[in-house]
């Protein structure tokens, strides 16, 4: 059984014409995906900006709710789960932002912002969570000289190293890590790459990685699922997909991004 079961998921949006009036359109942002995720691999999800990767990654973890389908957690349906059973789910399952920074509270500092999924999830002195906080934060290559200080205090991967803390302090078994160095230059966005391949030797991680750019999916993903106005066209192991795409989309998203370096 897969650690993730995605079946025949919609999201879809209606509304009118930006000038007003008009007849209502509807817009599947997510049109009938199915996937399955297992445990310890990395599915990469890979399409065009618009595609409704980022609305598929929300989906899985219920942040949002779909118009249809249905999405199982270890063998749980979270569209069925209580408030009660999906906040007991929820320690399992996290996010990385693709922004750095708006995704940090500014008033927090790097303790809290780190600390908060303890205080809400797990009975600990504040001693005990400090300790956590400072082990986190050298498993992102961190030191604890970075506990008072404040997001703005650091650089785009510095913070996106704190998120990416903040993400694994319930220790969870899976993570969407959305366009999680889209925000980053080359050769930083190349070093927390590195990082979140590490930490899922580390610690059992399961991603779902999503990505416009096909040479960093290829380079961290076990598959590939690629996407296309709501829909999944092809999907399969990272070999077939980069050297035998079959789709058209995905030759020509091939075709259009340079080989990845180093």
């Amino acid at each position: 059984m897969a650690l993730v079961e995605i079946r025949d998921l919609t999201k879809t949006y209606s509304g009118g014409s930006i000038f007003g009036g008009g007849a209502q359109r509807e817009v599947r942002a997510v049109d009938g995906v199915s996937l399955d995720i297992h445990a310890g691999e990395t599915l990469g999800l890979v399409g065009e900006s618009g595609s409704g990767k980022s609305t598929l990654g929300r989906l899985a973890l219920r942040l949002i709710e779909p118009t249809s389908g249905s999405v199982r957690f270890d063998g749980t349906d979270l569209m069925a789960a209580s408030s009660g059973d999906l906040r007991r789910i929820r320690r399992n399952m996290q996010i990385i932002f693709q922004d750095p920074f708006g995704s940090l509270d500014p008033r927090f500092c790097v303790e809290q912002i780190i600390a908060e999924p303890l205080v809400i999830h797990e009975a600990l002195s504040k001693q005990a969570r400090r300790v956590r906080v400072v082990e986190l934060l050298r498993a992102v290559g961190l030191d604890e000289s970075a506990l008072p200080r404040y997001p703005h205090e650091f650089s785009g991967g510095q913070r996106q190293r704190i998120g990416i803390a903040r993400a694994l302090a319930l220790r969870p078994k899976f993570i969407v890590a959305d366009e999680p160095v889209s925000a980053l230059d080359v050769s930083v966005g190349a070093q927390v790459v590195n990082l979140l391949a590490q930490l899922q030797h580390e610690f059992g991680l399961t991603y779902l990685f999503i990505s416009h750019s096909m040479p960093v999916v290829r380079y961290l993903a076990t598959r590939i699922a690629v996407m296309y106005r709501g829909k999944i066209v092809e999907q399969g192991t990272t070999e077939q997909i980069t050297e035998r795409p079959q789709h058209t989309y995905t030759q020509s998203l091939l075709a259009a991004t340079p080989e990845m370096v180093g």
